[in-house]
């Protein structure tokens, strides 16, 4: 198995994290430099990202958990939280027209880059969580969003307090068609 196989394996969303460890801005610099480096729709690269390391600012986005999400006291326990904000009306656009059945294709993008940013940030050593179960828009209020972005996940980065095991997966056969549905 190659070194990027057994990171894609490895890696688990993590809700726990060292709380006297911060992440020094190097280590960041090399996670932010995989989303630098992910592809885009014509290159677009639509994502904006908010590095949140103020208590208090983080206090306030703890308060736009879901009920009952898992991920709510991560918000305020990873010494970083990561704003994954996408631009509009860029990703899937030619000449200012949509191009695709799907239009704005900035949820794709932002998919890729936030997988980039996950794995870089496990062959680091730090671990993540995808939060997506909170209020968007009071969130993109506190953090400042402008009209024309849109704040899709919220993702606590830190160093793992403890790891977990690999959820049940799929078979190939299970996901996979031969040449039709």
């Amino acid at each position: 198995m190659g070194e990027l196989m057994q990171i894609i394996k490895e890696r688990r969303s993590i809700r726990n994290f060292l709380q006297e460890k911060d992440i020094p801005e190097d280590v960041l610099n090399q996670v932010l430099e995989a989303v630098k480096w992910t592809p885009s729709w014509a290159n677009t690269q639509c994502w904006e990202l908010i590095i949140v390391r103020n208590q208090e600012i983080k206090s306030k986005l703890q308060e736009t958990m879901g009920k009952g999400n898992p991920a709510s006291k991560a918000i305020v326990e990873a010494p970083v939280v990561l704003a994954v904000c996408g631009r509009l009306n860029i990703s899937g656009y030619y000449k200012e027209q949509v191009t695709t059945k799907f239009g704005d294709w900035f949820m794709f993008d932002l998919g890729l880059a936030t997988q980039s940013l996950c794995l870089a940030a496990h062959d680091l050593g730090l671990g993540t969580v995808i939060v997506g179960l909170f209020d968007h828009d009071k969130a993109g209020q506190i953090l400042g969003v402008p009209a024309g972005y849109e704040l899709v996940t919220l993702i606590p980065i830190g160093y793992p307090a403890r790891g977990s095991g690999a959820p049940k997966r799929k078979e190939i056969s299970e996901f996979t068609h031969r040449d039709r549905f």
